[in-house]
């Protein structure tokens, strides 16, 4: 079965799962996220449904499939009834809901094709409401002339800049090592988020099918908690799940982000700060962030772009 992050899944008990890797050599390694629920605050199809947060959905499955909880969940792909894909359900979404069609038509206009882009989250599985996030999610390369296109967008006024409310409420939920002021000057420069028609929304990136490799980064062995400061050389991948930035730096040859809150935080030449978990790997020594949930201890940040500020 070919499955990229940002896809979901529905199980023949009807749980959903969002994927979380590129390669699945032994079952769909993913995060569950809605279980049939007769109380549950979500309905679709006349069924309703509870959200999980990530540590209720490990209780959840170590209770009532043992078997699925690795790493992460690995699903059996015998086990899988539909497969939600972001780019398949984006024009009926976008049919339904203007925003959406207005977030994928200024994306058209500039060139990005309608099949480089999807939708996720609680959207692509019908189980938003009116409150729910936009997640749009664009595919490989496309991304980038996404960003731009979403920059020529807010010079106009077709869409707008997050408000200081809703920073806080993103910084809130996100809890970084970080300031908040310095939480919020990295994410203005990332350039990946905006408000439509009143609406908080997302570009969330995916690789291409050319640009997945063979197999997915694989576990190295941990050699303690180390500090470093480094110049990065790429950032081709710095939005990735996980985030890589390829650095110059005497030990250490790139940096694996699996928090999301430093995707992006660099860009190439500048000087970062990183805190993580160092591993050697196949590929050489590397620097792990987001080893846990709240990735507490652990931090990117900008050196390059906080001087600039400053």
């Amino acid at each position: 079965m070919r499955a990229r992050i940002r896809d979901f899944f529905e199980t023949k008990e009807g749980w959903i799962f969002a994927v979380a890797d590129y390669s699945h050599p032994h079952g769909l390694r993913s995060l569950l996220r809605y279980v049939p629920d007769s109380e549950g605050e979500r309905e679709a199809d006349g069924r309703r449904y509870r959200k999980m947060d990530f540590d209720e959905s490990f209780l959840f499955l170590r209770r009532e499939r043992p078997d699925y909880v690795k790493d992460l969940h690995v699903v059996p792909e015998g086990d899988v009834q539909r497969h939600y894909l972001p780019s398949a359900g984006l024009k009926s979404v976008a049919e339904q809901d203007q925003r959406v069609k207005m977030i994928a038509c200024l994306l058209a206009r500039s060139q990005v094709p309608w099949s480089e882009m999807g939708i996720t989250g609680s959207m692509l599985v019908g189980l938003h409401g009116p409150a729910s996030d936009i997640d749009f999610v664009v595919y490989g390369p496309w991304w980038w002339r996404a960003r731009k296109a979403l920059a020529e967008a807010k010079a106009k006024g077709e869409v707008q800049d997050l408000d200081e409310a809703t920073w806080m409420k993103i910084y809130s939920k996100r809890r970084p090592e970080i300031g908040f002021d310095e939480f919020v000057l990295h994410e203005k420069r990332k350039g990946n988020r905006g408000m439509i028609s009143g609406t908080y929304f997302d570009l969330l990136f995916t690789r291409s099918w050319r640009e997945i490799e063979a197999a997915p980064p694989g576990p190295g062995k941990a050699l303690g908690r180390r500090k470093i400061t480094a110049r990065v050389t790429n950032a081709d991948f710095s939005f990735d799940s996980p985030a890589i930035f390829k650095v110059d730096h005497d030990e250490v040859k790139e940096i694996l982000c699996y928090s999301h809150t430093y995707a992006g935080q660099a860009l190439p030449g500048e000087i970062v700060e990183a805190a993580g978990v160092l591993e050697e790997s196949a590929g050489g020594p590397r620097l792990v962030v987001g080893t846990t949930r709240e990735a507490r201890g652990e931090w990117i940040r900008s050196l390059s772009l906080i001087e600039k500020k400053g």
